[in-house]
């Protein structure tokens, strides 16, 4: 049953329009991070980026080596939506894009690691068979259809995204309006909407409302009655969330998916007027299907499992950090911290108060004055400068951290040298302190 669910044929004009979105956007997220400052902020004015823990030897290229970078991803964007040399651009893309992920934190989003999964399947998928350059040189691969696997591993990763982005929010900073509240302060100043974004009913309505539409959105969708109207519903939260909250590309990322979703022969006679439409529900197995069936299962038995993760580490994860990336925990809280670092000479025990503009971007000094992670590799980096000069430290941490405007606690145990200290991904740091509840309520 499972393999003629995943191998029947059905008509591919919704992965084709897709592609060529796709290839537009990521195009114009690769191109505008360079004129919007982006690139230079994060990536090229640092003289270090802290990368993902094990991945200590990705480092920014020197010069301007990462605009070069860049651009290269905005040509592989334009070759995937013109389908030329399709396999090895998106590949490339995904090569590149991933690179950036892992090479830096600063500006750590959920939808940048969502690009990365996203192009990574787009790679397998056959999406260059019509309307591509490819197809057109190439006849042999001009397919009007395609696997059913091809339509459902995007309704799968969107089900499992959007339904842990919505019980994510609910927990009482979110459901008693904080945390709606403190992000809505900081858009006071936005042009007519600023003063309705601190109104009280935008924020039950940016509260209750996320968390219904990422709880029922893929739903919605998937039914032909409420399509339309969830469809119109996908245009105002997205494009609202653009306007607001300026997320790059994800919005109306989001937005192509809903080819997916609607009937081939309206997104045939919307987009590809001249191609002929599939109807045949041709069943081809391939050779592979059984590792492929294992491969597809593994895959979104991980996407389950990694969002769960933190519920094994002790310690709450609004707190810790523990287990919060790759795991769907979006625009949740709202983190500020006084933090100072003690760098001591084993040798001669003199001691150094480090001032972080010295070594920081500005960014850089938001993430390591809330964020555990970022602390401990901030401490590593410091025990390798000094190093160089020839000297062996230790490396102490003062830090108070506030999470949705609550009292101010501390964060690290200041008599633990963190430049010592080893990082484990998937248990807690006793070094992290646990907050006192107490003084949370």
């Amino acid at each position: 049953m499972m393999t003629k669910f995943l191998f029947k044929h059905i008509d591919n004009s919704a992965l084709i329009v897709f592609r060529i979105l796709f290839g537009a956007l990521i195009f114009l997220e690769s191109i505008g991070a360079i004129f919007t400052g982006w690139l230079r902020r994060t990536l090229v004015e640092p003289d270090f980026t802290f990368n993902f823990i094990g991945f200590d030897w990705l480092q920014t290229l020197q010069g301007d080596w990462m605009y070069v970078h860049y651009v290269l991803m905005g040509v592989c964007g334009i070759f995937v939506m013109l389908g030329y040399k399709y396999r090895l651009s998106m590949l490339s893309f995904t090569l590149l894009w991933s690179a950036t992920y892992f090479m830096q934190k600063s500006s750590y989003n959920n939808h940048y690691y969502f690009l990365m999964i996203l192009s990574a399947i787009m790679v397998c998928l056959p999406a260059n068979t019509y309307a591509s350059i490819d197809a057109k040189f190439n006849p042999i691969i001009k397919r009007n259809s395609m696997p059913n696997w091809c339509r459902w591993i995007f309704i799968f990763q969107l089900f499992i995204l959007y339904t842990y982005a919505s019980i994510a929010k609910m927990y009482p900073d979110w459901l008693d309006l904080s945390v709606p509240e403190l992000l809505m302060k900081s858009k006071k100043n936005y042009v007519l909407v600023g003063n309705l974004l601190q109104e009280k009913f935008m924020h039950y309505l940016i509260a209750y409302g996320g968390i219904l539409f990422d709880g029922l959105i893929i739903p919605l969708l998937l039914w032909k009655r409420t399509r339309k109207m969830a469809f119109f519903a996908s245009i105002f939260f997205h494009l609202f969330n653009s306007f607001i909250f300026q997320v790059g590309i994800f919005p109306y990322l989001s937005l192509a998916f809903a080819v997916f979703f609607f009937e081939p022969k309206t997104i045939q006679k919307l987009f590809l007027k001249q191609k002929p439409l599939y109807s045949e529900a041709y069943l081809e197995i391939p050779k592979y299907a059984s590792v492929f069936k294992t491969v597809f299962i593994l895959y979104f038995i991980i996407q389950i499992a990694l969002p769960l993760r933190h519920h094994f580490i002790k310690g709450d994860v609004l707190w810790t950090e523990e287990g919060h990336r790759l795991s769907w925990r979006m625009m949740l809280r709202s983190k500020s911290g006084n933090t100072s670092f003690r760098v001591v000479d084993k040798a001669t025990n003199a001691v150094t108060q480090i001032k972080l503009q010295d070594y920081l971007s500005k960014k850089q000094i938001r993430s390591v004055s809330a964020k555990p992670d970022v602390m401990w590799q901030f401490a590593q980096k410091l025990k390798q400068i000094y190093a160089q000069k020839g000297k062996d430290v230790e490396v102490y941490v003062r830090a108070f951290v506030s999470v949705n405007g609550k009292p101010s606690q501390q964060l690290i145990d200041p008599k633990v040298d963190l430049a010592n200290e080893e990082w484990h991904h998937f248990k807690h740091h006793d070094w992290i302190l646990l907050p006192n509840q107490d003084e949370n309520n």
